[in-house]
Order: C-alpha cells, then sequence, then structure tokens
C-alpha cells in the first residue's frame, strides 16, 4: 500500500472518491487534531441525557409501583438485563409487558438514533483519524445496550464522555467515564452501598434487606480500563477501590424515601456523590494509602491508575495492536508507552508517536477490518452522506458487530481470527451486493477503484472488476476485494 493509501484506511476510515488524495499523509492526519468537532450538528440534535433518564426513572417508579423487586438501583427496582422479546402471553406479570415496553420505546427512539448519528458523522467527517480514536475508545471503554438501564445511555457515554477528551489527557477521558450513567449503570455501581454508611447501618438495622459493595466498576477499571489484566493488584486492592467508589451513583433514579439524600436536586441522568451511602475510612490501594474524603478518595485512585506504568503498556500494547497486527512489536509498544508517560497521558502526543512509527507504515495490509470499519469504508467509498439509522443498526447486526452491545465489558475483539471466519466474510458478500443494488448503476467500479485505493490497487482486483458481468457485480467485487477486506 502506498503512504496515501494507508493513511486514509489503516488510520482513517477509507476514502471518499471526491475528497482529494493526501499529499504528505503524515501532516494530514496530524492537521485532523485542529479540525475535530467533538459535537457536531447529527449529535447535538439527538434526545438529551436528561430527557432519555427521565424515561428510564418513570419506568422504574412504575415498576416500583407495581411490586417488582428485580435488581434494585440505590434501592428501587427494575434494571434487570433484560433483552426484547416478542409479547402476547395474557398469562405474562404485567412488570415484563412494561419492561418490554420500555426495551421498544429506548431502543426505537433512542439507541437507532445514537447509531444514526455515530454512523452519518463517520460518512462525511474531514477527521477521520480522530474519530477512528474515538471508536477506539468507545470500545476500549465498552458498556452495553443489552442491559435494559443502558439501551438509551449507551451511545452518549461515546457522545459526552469520549468524544470531548479524545484529543486531552487519558486521566480526563478515564475520570468522565466513570462518572457517566452509563457506566455506573452497567457495572452496578450506582447500587453499590457501604454497609458501614449512614444509609446501609440504617438498611441493616431494620433488617429488611442486605445492603453491601459492589465490586463489577473497581475491577474493570483495573483490569480493562487502566493497568491490565495481571498487572500486580490483588483482589484485596479491588475490593478496597470499590469501597472507594462508593457513593459514586446517578441522579433522579431514586424515588424513594432516601431519594433527596442521595440525588438531591441534581437532574436526571447526572453523576452525583452520595456521601450517605459511602464507605467511610482511608483504603490502601496497590501500595498506596488514600485518606482522601468523600469523592475526593476513588478520584486520587483515578488519579494515579491514570499515569501508572502498567496502565500506559497497556494502552500502548492496544494501539499498536490496533495499527499494526495481533502481534504487537515491542519496540513500537515500548515508544507509544514511552510518549504516554512522558506526556503525562496527552493522548495527541500518544498519536503523533503513532504516526510517527514506521510499524504502521509498512504497505503490507496489517488488519482484518471488523464489521464496523468495512461497512464504513463500503458507504464511504459509495459516496453516501447518510444512511437510515434503522439500515446501519440491521447491517451492524447481521454482519456480526451490534453497535454498543459487546457481549462483555472488555468491548469487540480487535484480532483478525474473530472477523474473518468463512461465515462473517460471506454475510459482507452479501451486504455488498444490496450497497452495490442500492446505488445501481451510477458508479464505474473501474473509475473508483483508484480514486479509493491509490497508488495500492493490485492487479487481480483490477482484473476482477474490468472481467464483472455487470456494473453492479463489478462494485461489489470492489467492496469485497483483498484491499477493501483489510486495512
Amino acid at each position: 500500500m502506498a503512504d496515501s493509501s494507508i493513511a486514509l484506511h489503516r488510520l482513517g476510515l477509507g476514502a471518499r472518491p471526491e475528497e482529494p488524495v493526501p499529499g504528505d499523509a503524515r501532516s494530514w492526519l496530524i492537521a485532523q487534531f485542529d479540525r475535530f468537532d467533538a459535537r457536531p450538528a447529527t449529535i447535538a440534535a439527538l434526545p438529551s441525557r436528561r430527557v432519555i433518564a427521565g424515561q428510564l426513572a418513570d419506568y422504574l417508579a412504575t415498576q416500583r409501583l407495581m411490586g417488582n423487586t428485580a435488581t434494585p438501583v440505590n434501592g428501587q427496582p427494575g434494571l434487570a438485563t433484560m433483552t426484547e422479546k416478542p409479547s402476547g402471553d395474557a398469562t405474562e406479570p404485567d412488570p415484563v409487558k412494561q419492561a418490554q415496553q420500555f426495551v421498544r420505546s429506548q431502543g426505537r427512539e433512542n439507541y437507532v438514533a445514537c447509531v444514526g448519528a455515530r454512523a452519518s458523522v463517520a460518512l462525511v467527517t474531514p477527521t477521520p483519524f480522530v474519530e477512528r480514536m474515538v471508536h477506539f475508545w468507545a470500545n476500549h471503554f465498552a458498556v452495553s445496550a443489552d442491559k435494559l438501564a443502558v439501551i438509551g445511555l449507551g451511545g452518549l457515554l461515546e457522545f459526552e464522555a469520549i468524544r470531548p477528551h479524545v484529543l486531552g489527557r487519558f486521566g480526563d477521558m478515564l475520570s468522565a467515564v466513570e462518572r457517566h450513567p452509563a457506566m455506573l449503570l452497567y457495572l452496578d455501581q450506582a447500587q453499590s452501598i457501604g454497609p458501614n454508611s449512614p444509609i446501609g447501618a440504617r438498611v441493616a438495622a431494620r433488617g429488611r434487606r442486605k445492603v453491601g459493595i459492589n465490586e463489577n466498576l473497581a475491577r474493570e477499571i483495573l483490569e480493562l480500563h487502566t493497568l491490565g489484566v495481571r498487572t500486580g493488584y490483588s483482589q484485596a486492592d479491588v475490593t478496597e477501590f470499590a469501597r472507594a467508589m462508593t457513593g459514586w451513583t446517578v441522579a433522579g433514579l431514586t424515588r424513594g424515601p432516601f431519594a433527596q439524600l442521595i440525588g438531591g436536586n441534581a437532574a436526571p441522568g447526572e453523576f452525583v456523590f452520595a456521601e450517605p451511602i459511602h464507605e467511610p475510612g482511608a483504603r490502601t490501594i496497590i501500595g498506596r494509602r488514600y485518606d482522601q474524603a468523600g469523592v475526593a478518595q476513588a478520584q486520587a485512585v483515578l488519579g494515579d491508575l491514570a499515569v501508572h506504568p502498567a496502565t500506559a503498556e497497556h494502552i500502548a500494547t492496544k494501539l499498536a495492536r490496533h495499527f499494526v497486527g495481533d502481534l504487537p512489536p515491542p519496540a513500537m509498544v515500548a515508544r507509544l508507552k514511552e510518549a504516554f508517560l512522558q506526556s503525562g497521558g496527552d493522548l495527541p502526543t500518544l498519536y503523533r508517536a503513532v504516526i510517527a512509527s514506521p510499524e504502521v507504515w509498512q504497505p503490507a495490509p496489517a488488519k482484518f477490518r471488523s464489521p464496523w470499519d468495512w461497512a464504513i469504508a463500503a458507504m464511504r467509498a459509495l459516496g453516501m452522506r447518510e444512511s437510515p439509522a434503522l439500515q446501519v443498526t440491521g447491517l451492524m447486526n447481521q454482519l456480526g458487530q451490534p453497535i454498543w452491545r459487546p457481549g462483555s465489558p472488555a468491548g469487540f475483539d480487535d484480532v483478525d481470527a474473530t472477523w474473518a471466519g468463512p461465515d462473517a466474510v460471506m454475510r459482507r458478500v452479501e451486504a455488498a451486493e444490496r450497497l452495490a443494488t442500492r446505488v445501481g448503476g451510477a458508479i464505474d467500479a473501474r473509475a473508483l477503484a483508484p480514486k479509493i485505493f491509490p497508488g495500492s490497487l493490485s492487479a487481480a482486483t483490477q482484473a476482477a472488476i474490468a472481467n464483472a458481468d455487470s456494473p453492479g457485480q463489478a462494485l461489489a467485487l470492489l467492496l469485497v476485494a483483498p484491499e477493501f477486506m483489510r486495512r
């Protein structure tokens, strides 16, 4: 691949036929830092967090009145993990019908709208490298809309916590993510109550139900978001960190007797620190003592984790894997780690180190495209400026990478074996045929191909396109050519 093609495909989101080929590929990438729009109009027009969280709060209040006691949030019911399924059984309990109606409403009105906005921005962005980094970090800090409480909020985590900080410091992004309602609800932090906190002690004294620490968020911060697995922390560190994080919760979801104590007057969906459920006391985590009181305690832990050498290596390894290959080159990992540590986690400095890495510019295709990468690159190549939100959602479901719905907090895999299987490839062939049919015979694949892959189109691909039986078949062949499947 020529440098221009590498910049467009490996580091960007794919070429658009009407846009000029980058002359100086490295300068073109770095210049995007000054042009990135963190809140484009398409995203700004989406329903607000207050609206979406308000819908969730109304649902929870209904469930509580019905006596549904599934998975409480700050003492409130109804946040059990649920996926949409057909209803209609007359014997079905009303709470279940209510949950299914809520899932359908949030999915139709909010989740799909956010997916469509994400795709629309990716199709027309003048800063595709920075947008790729937004997608990288959204997968690093993964949440899943398969959980009822996250359906409408999952996209907002990317738009509100990732995009504003993608050109800032890692520590600021980390703090914004861990305070976002999507993350707090996804990993059950909003229901973590210190047993020795004022509310914890009061509930225990009544003997009605047991309250306690939830370790999910603390564990995933250490294992996935910062240090990485097997990096020297212990189960005791997880527990102590979880104790420090008690009180980190979401406003507006509680409608019970403790509502004012927990949420105060904050708007629905806002982060709040609820002192009455915070476990008091100093904490010792990874050999360091934290005497801070209240919200500052866990925040201080996050600050140290954000610049820890193990965090630097974890992030450097993931970036090298993303841009170069499943087996990250040790020399590149070492350079990225050093850039991270020397800059205190400054992300533009880290991105410049990626761009400067000679391993990134090796001509052989490095990575098999994920379904999202492939779909966006294909639509950009066809000159599409928008795609109906429902169609994008359906396409990503078909291709096996539903947006903001990974199977675990680890996010979607970033290795070839996950995406390169025969069935997965066949689904792309079918999708390519549909995309080619949508544009009809309006696009000449023979003229388009060299624009999309400047200086990098193989003779075999050129011949396959030239010998196609129809313009539509030629275009479909281009979209599944080796150059298009890999970046």
